[in-house]
């Protein structure tokens, strides 16, 4: 049946983009530096580089790692170098500062949900409005996990948002507890750690929509919440792809980095967040004894003294460096049992490149990495709508994610095929002799 046609919710125009369907190829588990020179040896000659055209392959300029890397030799979006817009070429604080104060911002009218859970608390999901009549009930559905403080107000979502819209899937925001306006209910916020909330998301949307596949995608501290859900559910596991884009990965070096130089900056800001997330709730931590630094949190000049004041007590770690070393990602991708799709930056001044479980994801064959060479920390200034459009990752997890649906429903179709060859009657010819 075809959807209904509704009101876009909307209040703009929306670029379209059409990726051509993707070539499904299959390499050997291998690491790869894929370049010109790197696949020039092939048993088939390639058509395309025999007529002196260019081969496809993604660009020499990124790095590619994982088992089924050589997948990503169809996508559109990698044929080309990773090319900052040149003013921020240089410069990874540029190129996040620049992509945090004036990317341009989509206009989405959102209807939300507020969902409880188990221990009273309170996470809110934004869904585009109009959508529960205008995309069938087997729509392919994204949630989407921002970063630390995040929320469906920040350009980096709302630019993912319109574009998985855009290709037909139904998408929703996942605001963590006290993040995007979303209520807070609780003495408890959420943390690098903590997957319940996801978890709990993710099949109150399957009750929803049973009939299609959830997908997801996060940034920053939501990817590393999103890969620790993932390593947990292993085979389990409700989604059929994930993509983590700015991942943090190991805390410790994380935090290591976060004091030095001006990354500093980021961490008063990132602080700053925090207590105003804290002071719009403070009476309901009025008395907290225990470990609690209430004071301590409530005047925080640094992420750390957040974490140390309330969140590490919350979740029941011994210390700040606790919680860091016992809630980093880096420790789940050996245990990710569907497609996932991670994006860093070289030079990420917030997620360091040496935090990177480069071994694991090359030795998980449903896990890919791509590293572009600048890109900064959730900025990634490039591509065709640079410097005010949507980030250089969003083509590419698209891709992605459209491959990993075409996939699975080329795998529900063989098999509805079969099932109904399979129960065919059969006839029974008895011979008389």
């Amino acid at each position: 049946m075809a959807a209904l046609q509704t009101p876009s919710p909307f209040a703009g125009s929306a670029s379209r983009f059409f990726a051509p369907r993707l070539r499904y190829l299959l390499l050997p588990a291998a690491t790869m530096s894929l370049s010109s020179s790197s696949i020039a040896s092939s048993q088939n000659p390639d058509p395309d580089r025999a007529s002196g055209a260019q081969p496809l392959l993604p660009h020499s300029s990124l790095e590619i790692a994982g088992a089924r890397s050589g997948l990503l030799a169809g996508f559109d979006s990698l044929r080309s170098p990773y090319r900052p817009f040149p003013v921020f070429a240089s410069n990874r604080h540029l190129e996040t500062i620049f992509a945090a104060f004036t990317r341009s911002l989509p206009a989405v009218t959102f209807r939300r949900e507020c969902l409880r859970t188990p221990d009273d608390g309170a996470v809110a999901l934004d869904w585009v409005s109009g959508d529960d009549h205008a995309l069938p009930p087997d729509a392919p559905l994204l949630i989407l996990l921002p970063g630390l403080t995040g929320g469906s107000q920040d350009t980096y979502v709302r630019h993912m948002l319109l574009r998985a819209r855009s290709k037909g899937w139904r998408v929703v925001v996942f605001n963590s507890r006290g993040c995007g306006s979303s209520p807070v209910t609780t003495a408890k916020f959420y943390s690098a750690s903590f997957t319940g909330d996801l978890r709990q998301v993710v099949e109150h949307v399957l009750a929803r929509y049973p009939e299609c596949n959830i997908y997801a995608a996060g940034w920053s501290l939501g990817a590393n919440i999103l890969v620790r859900y993932l390593g947990e559910e292993i085979d389990k596991c409700h989604l059929s792809g994930a993509v983590s884009m700015c991942n943090p990965f190991d805390l410790v070096i994380a935090d290591e980095d976060f004091h030095k130089g001006f990354n500093n900056v980021y961490d008063r800001a990132l602080a700053n967040s925090l207590r105003t997330i804290f002071k719009k709730h403070a009476l309901l931590f009025e008395g907290l004894g225990g470990e609690y630094n209430i004071p301590k949190a409530a005047h925080a000049k640094t992420v750390r003294d957040f974490d140390e004041g309330l969140t590490r007590v919350s979740f029941g770690f011994k210390s700040v460096d606790d919680y860091y070393s016992n809630s980093s990602s880096s420790d789940s991708i050996k245990n990710v049992s569907i497609p996932l799709l991670c994006i860093q930056a070289d030079n990420d001044p917030i997620a360091p490149s040496r935090g990177i479980p480069r071994e694991d994801i090359k030795a998980n064959q449903n896990c890919l990495l791509i590293v572009t060479p600048q890109g900064g920390h959730l900025g990634w200034v490039a591509g065709d709508e640079a410097p005010f459009g949507c980030p250089w990752t969003d083509p590419i997890v698209m891709e992605f994610l459209e491959h990993v649906q075409n996939e699975k429903s080329s795998i529900t179709k063989n098999s509805t095929s079969y099932e109904q060859q399979t129960s065919a009657p059969h006839l029974s010819v008895h011979v008389q002799s």
